[in-house]
């Protein structure tokens, strides 16, 4: 069943969703371990959100284990799998493929919303917000700022278990394509994949629907360049 996602991820790439809690979902002892002091809340999105990915598995044809979170909280993926989660008001998902397929996936939803006030100043360069300026004067309707923030989420969530470093905000610089409801991201700096390719440039794509931002990175080795790396183009912190 299409999702939110299909489009946005290369068809190798399978997800699930959920726009809402999901009663019934259970949790491995070993997840359960890490909400010992969580919230109800926090504990039911941390259930549907692995509901989602554990349903995205199965499609996949892989068995369902515990995905711990790790560091910088990147949960744990079985051998062989790459993936990514996400969760915000109202809206669950994840996204999984073989590695062989896509060397990296990185997701995101955000409420269709502004972002809160001054924090826009803290995670965009002065000619990033110089764009975002000119997108939101073309089409006012879009809440650009919002999706900036959810393609940088994106970009990290693909990166760290790509590259096994942090990447900071500003470290990322990200030009929106408005048309092809795409974006690009230009890391600015270095970072090596587990072959010792270097990653320089990330793409993405992006949806707003269902009063949400949705946006997806996906990544893998360009066919053919020796020592070289390229984005995957889409057909058509858990």
């Amino acid at each position: 069943m299409p999702t939110l996602l299909t489009g946005l991820v290369p068809e190798a790439a399978l997800t699930a969703e959920e726009f809402g809690d999901v009663p019934d979902a259970w949790i491995f002892p070993e997840e359960a371990a890490v909400l010992s002091r969580s919230a109800d809340r926090r504990r039911r999105e941390f259930a549907t959100v692995r509901h989602c990915a554990r349903l995205a598995l199965t499609s996949l044809g892989r068995p369902a284990g515990p995905m711990v979170p790790g560091e910088r909280g990147a949960p744990a993926w079985p051998e062989g799998v790459v993936g990514s989660m996400t969760h915000c008001e109202g809206y669950r998902a994840a996204a999984v493929s073989r590695r062989i397929d896509v060397a990296a996936l990185g997701i995101d939803a955000e409420p269709h919303a502004p972002l809160p006030p001054g924090l826009l100043r803290r995670i965009a360069s002065p000619g990033e917000r110089a764009r975002l300026t000119e997108l939101s004067r073309a089409r006012p309707a879009l809440h650009w700022d919002r999706l900036f923030f959810s393609a940088k989420e994106s970009v990290y969530k693909a990166w760290f278990p790509l590259t096994g470093t942090w990447l900071d905000f500003r470290e990322a610089e990200l030009v929106i394509d408005p048309n092809r409801q795409s974006f690009q991201a230009r890391l600015l700096r270095a970072g090596h994949d587990e072959e010792g390719r270097p990653v320089r440039i990330l793409h993405g794509r992006w949806r707003v629907g269902r009063r949400l931002v949705v946006t997806a990175v996906a990544h893998r080795v360009a066919a053919g360049v020796p020592g070289g790396a390229g984005a995957a183009t889409a057909s058509g912190r858990a």
